[in-house]
């Protein structure tokens, strides 16, 4: 019995550590490290200000590219993600927000372009499904655990 009891509690230790790290990373390591020559050309763009520069390659960087899969405006060499990098920083040149940006972007390409889609009625099953599976595993897991334990009593 006592073995039951520590499996449980390592198997729930596990499922909170892997909530816990899901939900303290802030998105920085959802993108791999961009080509260097990708950001190079995007730092080629006269901006401002460090920070207006700063700002279109964050931004770039949370816009998918509608061509590819998987890779954001700046990993990206397409030809689209290349005319949509200069659509950011013509946006950005011209003093509009980031939240503009997104807009137009969502507007021309949909959703798809966003790496967080929003929370509506289309996205629940996106957003809610890790987390049903997750719960979904954890009973099955108990489940299992307990019906050991009482068989090996």
């Amino acid at each position: 019995m006592k073995q039951c009891k520590e499996l449980l509690f390592l198997i729930i230790a596990l499922f909170s550590s892997v909530s816990v790290q899901a939900n303290s990373d802030n998105g920085s390591s959802l993108f791999v490290g961009a080509d260097k020559e990708v950001i190079e050309s995007v730092e080629l763009f006269e901006f401002n200000s460090p920070q207006e520069q700063k700002r279109s390659i964050d931004l770039a960087k949370q816009l998918r590219c509608p061509q590819c899969q998987n890779q954001n405006l700046v990993e990206s060499n397409s030809p689209i993600a290349k005319d949509l990098r200069l659509e950011v920083y013509q946006q950005i040149k011209a003093g509009k927000s980031d939240k503009e940006v997104v807009a137009f972007m969502t507007r021309r390409f949909g959703d798809f372009v966003l790496y967080e889609p929003p929370l509506n009625a289309k996205t629940y099953v996106l957003w809610l499904l890790p987390l049903l599976l997750l719960i979904g595993f954890g009973i099955m897991a108990v489940k299992s655990v307990n019906k050991n334990c009482k068989e090996s009593s």
